[in-house]
């Protein structure tokens, strides 16, 4: 991995913690780089950047004090998604995860080939949201 594409995942990771990058430009700025996806890991507050030929980035990001909760209520993590979507007004990245984890989410990933990403529960229940415009 070159230091262009290890600062590109650093600068995003810390622009959405500041709300300073929406998702669809962070997934353009990665793009953009040669990253083929990501996860977020909420219960260890540790984000992975992956490249195509298989090596990986991992940041720490912030921590939250709300647990992730034992049930997976796939709802409530498509109204936070589409409070994410809308840039409904007050929403915040770390208020987005604070929703997620109380709704049972432990972590996520995001595959900008497969255009989707994919939300997981404890149990390992699932949750798929495909990006705006895919069919």
């Amino acid at each position: 991995m070159d230091p262009r594409q290890a600062d590109t995942a650093a600068a995003c990771l810390k622009a959405a913690e500041a709300n300073a990058m929406t998702f669809p430009e962070i997934v353009g700025a990665l793009m953009a780089v040669g990253f083929e996806g990501y996860e977020v890991d909420l219960r260890q507050a540790r984000a992975t950047y992956f490249l195509p030929s298989g090596e990986a980035l991992a940041l720490g990001c912030h921590e939250s004090p709300v647990p992730v909760a034992p049930a997976f209520d796939a709802a409530a993590i498509q109204a936070a998604i589409r409070e994410a979507q809308t840039l409904s007004p007050g929403y915040t990245y770390l208020g987005f995860c604070d929703k997620a984890k109380a709704a049972g989410c432990a972590g996520y990933m995001v595959s900008f080939t497969g255009r989707r990403a994919l939300y997981f529960g404890r149990t390992a229940q699932t949750h798929v949201e495909l990006f705006p415009g895919t069919a």
